[in-house]
């Protein structure tokens, strides 16, 4: 939460609609594997198929896995693997009018995220390299993988039999030598 006061459901896809109206371009998210019913996830993702629909102004979908550790919903066992790769599936035919959908490494660890362009992703995000800082609680828990190098990336998504593209934040490929990309 980064407010005393969250808006509801409806609020921010009034709000998402009039950002799209003016022209630009946003993410959604979905976080998921905490206290929601599979019935709230698929009202979830209804709801942005159809604000969708009528602004045409999401980029991406981003499903964030919900890791409890840390928290006070510690308690709770978060996703599983597979149930990641079911929301990531569903969220790709739900969503079919979202250009793109992110499996996002930092929170479902790099492998799965590789497994995951075979369910429905098409981009994997989440580069983190020296330099930068990143608390612990943003990762996984296992491993706490929190940095992948760039010829990681792209042998990570090679690896899973898919072509590695570089791109900008609002998916324009960037132009260069191969030798450049890695």
């Amino acid at each position: 939460m980064i407010c005393a006061h969250k808006c509801d459901a409806e609020r921010w896809l009034e709000l998402s609609g009039k950002v799209h109206a003016a022209g630009l371009k946003t993410n959604a998210t979905m976080l998921y594997g905490h206290i929601e019913s599979i019935e709230d996830r698929v009202d979830h993702l209804i709801r942005l198929r159809e604000q969708q629909e009528r602004s045409h102004g999401f980029q991406c979908f981003i499903p964030l896995a919900f890791y409890p550790e840390k928290t006070q919903l510690d308690h709770l066992p978060g996703p599983s693997g597979v149930d990641s790769l079911k929301t990531m599936a569903v969220s790709r035919l739900l969503l079919d009018n979202f250009d793109h959908v992110k499996a996002y490494w930092v929170m479902l660890g790099k492998h799965l995220a590789q497994v995951a362009l075979h369910y429905g992703a098409d981009d994997i995000d989440g580069t983190i390299t020296e330099g930068g800082e990143l608390s612990e609680s943003y990762s996984i828990a296992s491993n706490n993988e929190v940095r992948m190098s760039k010829p990681e990336l792209v042998a990570l998504i090679e690896d899973a039999g898919f072509e590695a593209v570089e791109r900008d934040t609002i998916y324009n490929r960037v132009e260069r030598s191969n030798a450049s990309l890695v």
